[in-house]
This record gives C-alpha cells, structure tokens and sequence, in this order.
C-alpha cells in the first residue's frame, strides 16, 4: 500500500511538473505584450500634450479627463513621430457636439493636417463616429452622445499587390468596421491629436495610449 501511495504521488507531481510551465508561460506572454502599450496621458495634467490654435481655447483636466471650452483648436501629443501602430482611447461626445481623433499629424496641425477618426454622434455634420474623415464615411450612429466608448485604429504601411500603401483598421467598442487601403499614403508619419472642433462641441478622453508595430520586411 505504501509503495502505491509514493507512485500516486509521483505521477501527480510529474502531472503537475507537465501542466504548470504552459499557464505560467501563456501568462507570462500576456503579460509582455501588454506591457508594449505605452501611456500618453497620465489621467491628471496634460503633460505630454500641447494646445494648438486659438489661445483664448482651454484644455484642462476635469474629472479625469481631457477636455476643451472656447474657440477651436486642437490638442496634440508631443512624443513621436509614430508611423506603424495601434492607437486606443475612450473617448465621450457630448450632445450635439463635433471632434476628430488625429493621427499621422504635424507638431502644429489645423483640421485638414493628417488622418482624421470622426467623432460625432448628433451633430449637424450627418458624417458619425467610426468614419474616416474625407475617405470612408459612416453615416449610422454607432454610439450615443454622453456615452464612454473605445475608439482603436490600426496605422500600417504594406505592399498589396505590388502597390504601396498605407492600411488603417477602425475599430469602435471592439468592434471591427472596415480596413481602408489609402494607395496615396497621403500622410507617412506624424503625431496623435484631439480636436475641439466649436465652443458648442465637448469632447472629453480619459485614455490615450499606442502599441508601435514593427514595420513589414522589404520584400
């Protein structure tokens, strides 16, 4: 009976000794790739950031959140330039109001610099969140005004067939809308932006972060 036991306990041990590494493995992988993203606001001042235009506009933080009150301008981000990456931020609109999430833009940008993430729900402007602007258009109101949600694109240069071009993934609540294949790269490289596009509009952003990607191998 004892000589049973000791072998019980061997093959529970040698069990064991097979299962574990592979959990601790996976988590440890999980762990690494999200330690890839990289914070660009610290959720209590705007370092890192830098008001553009009007200087009668205010950016300040309240609550959290980044957020604008008077005339137009626009936020920017002065770490970078990025060129390949994913970009993630929860974002609200208010009621009625009018913003655009930037990326691939200059240090000091007016509203046609760079690619622009449309971000409307009730605005006069029919052109709504998900859209990207002046190229693929969503006119369905996927979120609601005074409504957190995630906002992620995905900025990759690549060669299809035989052709350069730039490849931007929109993705709101997780939710994948489309992959837009812009041929004319018409922006290579830039910085991320928020834009307070009235003194009507209110935008705010509690989290803005970017998972550089490595750039495709010459073919």
């Amino acid at each position: 009976m004892f000589w049973a036991i000791r072998m019980l306990s061997a093959a529970i041990l040698v069990s064991a000794a097979i299962l574990l590494p592979p959990v601790l493995c996976s988590c440890s992988e999980l762990l690494a790739n999200d330690e890839k993203w990289v914070s660009l606001f610290d959720g209590r001042t705007l370092a890192g950031w830098e008001r553009v235009g009007n200087e009668n506009s205010i950016w300040k933080v309240q609550d959290g959140a980044m957020t604008a009150s008077g005339p137009a301008s626009m936020l920017v981000c002065t770490q970078g330039p990025y060129r390949n990456f994913r970009y993630r931020a929860e974002v609200m609109i208010s009621d009625g109001g009018n913003s655009g999430l930037y990326f691939r833009t200059t240090r000091k940008p007016g509203f046609s610099d760079g690619y622009e993430a449309q971000i409307d729900s009730t605005h006069t402007d029919p052109i709504r969140t998900g859209s990207l602007y002046g190229m693929c258009h969503v006119y369905k109101r996927l979120v609601e005004p005074e409504t957190w949600f995630t906002y992620e694109i995905e900025v990759r240069d690549d060669v299809w067939r035989g052709r350069d071009v730039t490849r931007i993934k929109i993705t709101v609540n997780g939710d994948e809308l489309y992959e837009h294949l812009d041929f004319t790269q018409a922006f290579r490289e830039g910085h991320f932006a928020f834009q307070h596009h009235d003194p009507e509009s209110r935008v705010q952003i509690r989290k803005a972060e970017v998972l550089e990607l490595a750039a495709k191998p010459a073919q």
